[in-house]
């Protein structure tokens, strides 16, 4: 009940600092965008199959506050790789340091899901705190701690449908996630960012004596490096007024040997 209404709490915030703003434009700064994206990978990790996805957003600042949502809709309409996501962070006003709250979400298009569902075994939501060093000019490097502290990060009990514990959940896996990035303004206004991010655990199942392996953990079945590469973007005339943002990043995952090759165009 407490996760629903911190939930609620979020949206009523988002949508009221949205109209709030329109008389506070020195206070508040509101946000819309979308990216095109030829593939949805987040570390290290492919969702919706091979295909593009739109990936909408908007946000609301204000003081150091950010409030926002974001998503993800494969554009060839698969079930998978659909993504609703709210967050509140705020940055430390030096802007060394940002904590963020985020409540990713996972919907199915073709079944008649239930958003507010907040049951610890049945919940589609996961709740994730990030802590962030942000870098600075003289320091160009970021570090980004993850821990996924709530809902369906679960260990199963069982594997075997004919089970009656079968794709029951007895606990969080607390998967969490580090990662290292780099910035740097490379000639002809292209932007170089490289990354290398981790799963820092193990993932767990309950029926294993050892207590690990079996059940693929939230990024992936074991700890290592599962998200390597490299992003270039930069911002493509139409004409005086008109430029878009475009990038390619080359990202690949040790653990699960693989690699993929990704096109952004953002509005």
């Amino acid at each position: 009940m407490i996760k629903k209404s911190v939930n609620c709490l979020l949206i009523a915030l988002l949508f009221f600092t949205s109209s709030y703003s329109f008389g506070q434009k020195k206070k508040l700064d509101v946000n819309f965008s979308a990216d095109v994206m030829s593939r949805y990978v987040w570390r290290g990790t492919q969702f919706g199959g091979n295909s593009p996805s739109l990936q909408p957003s908007m946000s609301v600042t204000y003081e150091g506050f950010e409030f926002g949502a974001w998503g993800a809709y494969s554009l060839s309409g698969a079930n998978s790789g659909q993504e609703l996501d709210l967050y509140v962070s705020y940055t430390l006003p030096n802007e060394l340091f940002s904590l963020t709250l985020t409540d990713y979400y996972f919907p199915n298009e073709t079944e008649d899901y239930k958003y507010f569902e907040y049951n610890n075994n049945r919940t589609g939501h996961v709740m994730e705190g990030m802590l962030s060093f942000n870098g600075t000019e003289k320091i160009p490097f970021g570090l980004t701690f993850a821990l996924n502290f709530w809902g369906a990060d679960a260990v199963k009990l069982g594997d075997d449908p004919s089970k009656a514990d079968f794709n029951t959940k007895t606990g969080l896996q607390y998967s969490s996630y580090l990662e290292l990035t780099y910035s740097h303004n490379l000639d002809n206004n292209i932007t170089l960012d490289a990354f290398i991010g981790a799963s820092l655990n193990n993932a767990k199942d309950a029926n294993t004596s050892t207590g690990f392996i079996g059940e693929s953990g939230y990024y992936g079945s074991k700890a290592g490096v599962v998200n390597l590469g490299c992003k270039l973007s930069k911002e493509v005339a139409i004409n005086e007024k008109l430029t878009f943002p475009v990038s390619a990043s080359l990202i690949t995952n040790p653990v699960d040997e693989k690699i993929y090759f990704v096109l952004g165009l953002s509005f």
